[in-house]
């Protein structure tokens, strides 16, 4: 990221892409900002919002309509696309990254997509448009910007496919562990595995849901390609949000079946109990006569402690005796 430069403040990067070549031009750092509007092609620009001085920039480039500036200077945490006669603009949602390892963490990206010019920016570095970085350094073959946006969307989707397939092995290891000799008394992934499940299938039914309505509009009234490019895209994130709601309903039953082990395994626990209270219960009404400070009781003489304990002992053999009669033992 570019923390010095005035032109162009919080570039994390920026490329030029020519018409009929499968190549993209990277735009250095210290760049005039007139470079950005003048020249062939288009320009995709990728910037940081961690950067005070970024809407200031975004106000200055692209002659895209307020909304779309505010789409892509706003922190929202919901997934939303818009689409106009002029441009497409809104938020998608993707996963964070280190320096040195990928997260579970959701992250966001926002971006304005016109017929000149593409702007993503995002908070923390994200792990699907890095991708998509290293794809267009290798063949650029995107042709307009709203290749672009496909292929994020692409990747993003990509991404996801990864992310299903750990969580998948993730529940696989606590379903073992849930249905084998290790129990289930502690179970620490699955309430995360399971946050993470319904968030994904939240934004993901948004996402699809944006999609369809901005394809069903007319022609003249979303940018040339977008339709298709939804339709496309519509179907891709259809089959992953499938999978995330079979991972969600797995989830969700083995939660379930945690439950209902802890249930028989209290209601067994309160089991024990009542029989333990029903075997004492005799012995106490015995100890608790013979303890009485009174005088003339039976056996108060010297052979009174063993007759005691002989009643003692009768009377849990009678509950015993008793409780196997109706059925309890």
């Amino acid at each position: 990221m570019n923390l010095i430069s005035s032109e162009i403040p919080g570039l994390v990067w920026a490329y030029r892409f020519l018409p009929g070549e499968n190549r993209c031009l990277p735009i250095a750092a210290d760049a005039p900002i007139d470079s950005l509007q003048d020249g062939k092609g288009w320009v995709w620009l990728h910037l940081a919002l961690s950067d005070a001085r970024t809407p200031a920039l975004i106000e200055r480039i692209g002659n895209l309509p307020p909304a779309a500036i505010a789409t892509l200077t706003s922190h929202d945490t919901q997934a939303a696309i818009t689409a106009t006669e002029d441009a497409v603009h809104g938020t998608l949602v993707d996963f964070e990254r280190t320096f040195d390892a990928v997260t579970k963490t959701i992250g966001w990206l926002h971006f304005a997509v016109s017929d000149r010019i593409i702007i993503t920016t995002r908070l923390h570095p994200l792990r699907s448009i890095d991708r998509v970085k290293a794809a267009i350094e290798k063949n650029a073959k995107c042709t307009r910007p709203i290749d672009l946006f496909e292929m994020l969307v692409i990747e993003f989707q990509r991404t996801l496919i990864t992310l299903v397939l750990e969580l998948t092995e993730e529940l696989n290891v606590i379903e073992d562990r849930v249905y084998g000799e290790a129990g289930h008394r502690k179970q620490p992934g699955l309430a995360p595995l399971r946050r993470t499940a319904v968030r994904l299938h939240r934004h993901l039914r948004t996402i699809l849901a944006l999609l369809r309505r901005a394809g069903a509009s007319d022609e003249d009234e979303v940018p040339p390609g977008f339709i298709d490019a939804a339709e496309r895209l519509s179907d891709r994130l259809e089959a992953v949000d499938r999978d995330v709601f079979a991972l969600q309903e797995r989830a969700r039953l083995l939660h379930e079946e945690i439950d209902s082990k802890i249930s028989s395994e209290t209601n067994r626990h309160l089991y024990i109990l009542s029989l333990m209270t029903a075997f004492l219960l005799p012995p106490t009404l015995v100890t608790g006569f013979f303890g009485m400070n009174t005088g003339a009781l039976p056996f108060s003489g010297g052979s009174g402690t063993l007759y005691a304990g002989l009643m003692i002992a009768a009377s849990m053999v009678l509950a015993w005796l008793i409780l196997r009669r109706i059925g309890i033992l």
